[in-house]
Parts: structure tokens; sequence; C-alpha cells
């Protein structure tokens, strides 16, 4: 039987940005609210201290800040009539676990979304017509505007103590900023951090050929801040171990740095680490939560009641919550019907590399997580898509995070993988070659998809989540096209050679490589209960005092890094709760 712990006003599933960011926003109205996570409590000291972290073999191949796949894990197939098999070992992307999640191991590139992004399917029926979608295509308008969310998009890049540089500001061009941004209500927290020598000649490139160069938004500091909590961070030293690493230096933002030293200090706030919430647990009739069961860090199962229920665990596992505890109506790809798992989407990741003579320098073993400088000149509605064949676009973007013989050397095209050519290349090119991203837009389709898998289990003994998903003709096209770009404006920087990883017609989604840890959409947030779990404060459509928050709710995938949308809806679902909800509960939008 389980064991029922004392009732609270609300309990957080998921101790990452999200997480962060509800529980202060919920403790600042009194609520006494208890957070769940499912790993170990960790902070930068002792946690993220050098040495200890800088270890590539320990971070980047044991996984020591990923969860366990041996414990719970996702199974994967490209097709509804094929048989999906686990994901065993970390390649496509990377769950966190542990107090401050991915947002503890994450890069730091911290991006808004472009007004046009939230209206995507009306823009693009506007621009070329409904038949310009394909049939397949999912793709829906957000319930919200980039207007709504500006404010909250600001905090929490003061938050983060973001450093950029800001293209427009209350409707006014800035120079050296993004000209094609949405209009900001005033400058970044910081500025710009140095740019490597990698970025120095995307600069050059870029404009040569008539594109807009900016400043990547990063939340590694390019200076000492303290942010609105009065939580400090240092300037980034450019240690080149952020992507997979907690940080050494309080430079870049994390929950751990950001939000916690304040949230450890109230009464309010109890955080039950090693805790595996198992469940959303629903009254008689299904429409209302009474709390949650997990089990506990002495692997003991109990009840925790509470008014109001948050998910803010990574975006997979919010959905897997849902369908386990039967929040919503489990989507049927076949019907069209049901919600919970409908629209799942991912990122168009490729890379371009160049190789250089070794006069020229560039140094791979320092870097920084989100700095650097991109363009956006091929996404949102700079792009003509009418030209190029397909929906969405992307970013072509300069990134150095730092790279050493654990992660991975790059070797030119035709290198043998070992062997004395295989060392010798490796040791000519190590300090003299650096690569370039395309980021691009991955679209919804109506069998791209997030349900229960009938044939495993996890080691708590629920059906594992199964993902159905692979590359569609648009985002091969997008690939193509986007690759071909980058290396066109590379040819200006006349390396000795240089290659890209545009994907293939007919190629498949392969799991095993990383490609990005943006995986999006399965609880998707909308305007129709009838196609979206998620109203628009992301609050589930048939249980009121169940909220949902995370990338899970983005009916499709922009060319950018999700994290900054995540934050700025996890502030715009708590202002609806503080302001709204708690005043009146029940359903903040009527069916």
């Amino acid at each position: 039987m389980a064991n029922i712990q004392p009732k609270v006003d609300a309990v957080i599933v998921g101790m990452g940005w999200t997480g962060a960011i509800l529980a202060k926003e919920l403790t600042d109205a009194g609520l006494n609210v208890v957070a769940f996570e499912r790993g170990a409590d960790r902070d930068t000291q002792p946690d993220f201290a050098y040495p200890r972290v800088v270890d590539e073999l320990e971070g980047s191949v044991h996984r020591r800040y990923l969860q366990s796949l041996a414990q719970e894990t996702v199974t994967v197939r490209h097709t509804p009539t094929a048989t999906a098999v686990p994901y065993r070992q970390m390649g496509s992307f990377k769950p966190g676990t542990g107090v401050g999640g991915a947002g503890s191991h994450w890069s730091g590139c911290h991006f808004r979304a472009l007004p046009e992004d939230f209206k995507l399917r009306s823009n693009v029926e506007q621009r070329y017509g409904r038949n310009f979608i394909p049939q397949d295509m999912t793709i829906q308008d957000f319930p919200v505007s980039y207007d709504d969310l500006e404010p909250h998009f600001d905090h929490f890049e003061y938050v983060c103590g973001t450093s950029g540089k800001a293209g427009v500001i209350n409707g006014v061009k800035q120079p050296g900023g993004n000209p094609f941004e949405g209009s900001r209500s005033r400058e970044f927290p910081l500025g710009p951090n140095p740019s490597y020598l990698g970025a120095e000649m995307f600069y050059k490139a870029a404009r040569e050929v008539g594109y807009n160069p900016y400043p990547i938004p990063a939340s590694n500091a390019s200076a000492a801040y303290v942010n609105p909590y009065g939580c400090q961070m240092g300037p980034c030293n450019f240690c080149g171990f952020c992507s997979d690493y907690g940080c050494l230096n309080y430079s870049k933002a994390s929950p751990n740095a950001c939000i916690l030293p304040v949230l450890r200090l109230r009464k309010q706030f109890e955080l039950r680490t090693h805790s595996q919430v198992l469940k959303v647990n629903l009254d008689s009739d299904g429409k209302k939560a009474t709390g949650v069961t997990y089990l506990d860090a002495q692997g003991r199962e109990c009840e925790q009641p509470a008014e109001l229920v948050l998910l803010c665990a990574f975006s997979l596992y919010n959905v897997h919550l849902m369908l386990l505890s039967g929040v919503g109506k489990p989507y049927d790809p076949a019907s069209g019907e049901g919600t919970v798992g409908r629209n799942y989407s991912y990122q168009n990741l490729n890379r371009v590399m160049m190789f250089f003579g070794k006069d020229t320098q560039a140094n791979g073993f320092i870097g920084i997580g989100g700095g650097g400088t991109t363009i956006d000149d091929l996404n949102g509605n700079q792009l003509d898509n009418g030209k190029a064949g397909f929906v969405g676009g992307g970013i072509i973007w300069a990134r150095q995070p730092g790279s050493g013989p654990v992660r991975g050397v790059s070797v030119p095209s035709g290198t043998p993988n070992w062997g004395p050519q295989w060392k010798k290349a490796a040791a000519d090119a190590f300090r003299h070659s650096f690569y370039y991203e395309v980021q691009g837009a991955c679209m919804s389709y109506r069998q791209h998809y997030l349900s229960l898998d009938p044939t495993y289990r996890d080691a708590f003994g629920r059906p594992l989540l199964r993902m159905t998903f692979d590359w569609h003709d648009n985002e091969i096209k997008a690939s193509q096209f986007l690759v071909n770009k980058a290396l066109d404006m590379c040819k200006v920087l006349s390396p000795q050679s240089m290659a890209g990883d545009a994907k293939k017609a007919g190629g498949h989604y392969d799991i095993t490589k990383y490609q990005s840890t943006h995986t999006c959409g399965g609880a998707i947030m909308g305007s129709d209960p009838k196609t979206s779990a998620l109203n628009r404060y992301l609050q589930s459509w048939d249980v009121h005092n169940v909220f949902v928050i995370g990338a899970n709710a983005f009916p499709q995938n922009n060319g950018y890094n999700p994290t900054g949308m995540v934050g700025a809806l996890a502030y715009w679902a708590a202002t609806a709760i503080r302001e709204q909800y708690l005043k009146k509960p029940g359903p903040l939008v009527q069916a």
C-alpha cells in the first residue's frame, strides 16, 4: 500500500529549467511546492568543480550527466507499421537527469522564435496557397503570438545573463544585430562574447555573399553578472566544456546557477531527489488530478496529494506521463483522432567541415557552447519557400563548443579510419579545421507521433514511450538546399578542402548519430482541443489542474534551438496560473 504524504498546493515533476521557473513563480505566490527529480541533487560545487568535470571519458563516453537508458528509455521506429526497438546508447539526443536536467549540460544557445514562426500554417498558406503544404503535414499556428511572449523572452534572457546584440529595439533596427528578429523592449543584459577565428571568418564570408551575420545569443556570460534574482555569474573562460557538461565557472546559465540558489532557501519549497514519478493520479471521473504516485529514494511507493500538478520533465517524458496517466486521449494516426502524442518533430541538423593550411590556427580545443555568429537570411520570411521548394527555413552558424580526442577529431574526406595515415591527418587537421552547422526547421506529420510501446517496459514495469519518426522529403530538400548555400558561402574562405553532410534522397533517421537534443511536440498547445493536448496557457484541455511545460508544446520546430522559447512559455504559463488560475481554478480557455 502506498505511503500517503500530507497534501500540498502544487507538485512539480522534473527539476530542469521549467521546473525551476515554475517553482520560483509559485513560491513567489505563496504556494507550498514539492518538486520531484528522478536523479541526484547537483550543483556547481561539488558536482561541476574543476578538474573532475573536464573529463571527456566520464562526460562524453560514460555519460555521467545523462539519464540511465537501462532504467528508462524510448523505443524508435520509422513507420507506424514497423517494429520499434529500444534506444540503448546515447546518440541522436541526450536527455538529462539530476537537478538541472538538460539545462545543466546544454550548450547555451538562446534564441527567440521569429514572429512569423508563431503563425506558420497561416503564413505559408497566405504566401504560397494551401496546396503548397503536403497533405500529410500537420503544422499548426501557435495559439500565442510573439508580442504575447516578448516580456517573457526578455525576462528569461535577464535571468540567464544572455550575451548578444539586439537587432531591433522598440521597432528601430540596431547595427550589428539580427535585422530580421522580432522587436525587443531592450538590449541584451550582456554584450556578445568574443569571436573565435572561425566566427571572424564567417562574418567575412557571409557579408561577401550579401548575408547579415550577427552574434549568436548565448547564455554563456561575456562578463560578470548578477541576475534579477541576485544570482551571480562569472565571465566564460572558453574552457571548451559546455556541451555534455555542467559549468565549473558559474558562467553558463543553468537552473543550478540562476534560480536554485534562491529556491533552496525557501520554506515553501521542498526538493525530493531520487524520486521517480510513476503516474499522475486522477479522480473517479478523470477530470481532475489528485496528485502523483512516485517511488522515493528508498524505493517505496508513495502518493503525494496536491491541488496542482505541473509536468516539467524532459519533453518526451512529459508525454509519457500523460499517456501512462490517461491525461487526454492518445493520438491515432489512422483516424487522426486523439491529441496526446500528436505532432512529434525534431531538428534538421547538418554540418560543413573545412580544412585549412597550417597558417590558419583554429585551436578547436578552445570553445564556448553558445558563442559564435549566425545568419537569418534563409530563415522565416527571408526565404522564398516557393522557389526553394519546401516548408520551413533555417540558420547557418559558426560555433565552436570545444573538441578533444574523446569527443572526436575531424579529418578530411578519404582519410582511412585508422593507422598511420589517419594519425597524420588528425595531427595535420586538429588545429587547422573548423565546421559551420546548418540547423533547419522540422515540420510535423500525420505519421510522426509518440505512443506507448506494446512490447517493451521500463525498470518500473511501465510501457516504454514509442517514437515513430523519419525524415520526410520536405526536410531532405531543406537539408540539401541549406547545406549547398553554406558550401557556396564557404568557398569565399578558400579552404584546402571542405565537405557537407546534407541528407540524401530516401535517407532515414539514424538514432546512433547525435543531431541535437531538440525533441519537440507530442503534447502540443493549440486553439482547438480536437487537434491539441494543451490550451494557450499549456493547461490540459482534459484535466484542468494539470499544466505541461516544455518543448512538447511546440506544434512543429522552427530553425532555432528551443530553450529560449521553452523558458518564455514557462513564464507565460506561470503568469496565467498566478494571475488567473489561482483566483478561479478551472479551464482558462473554454473548449
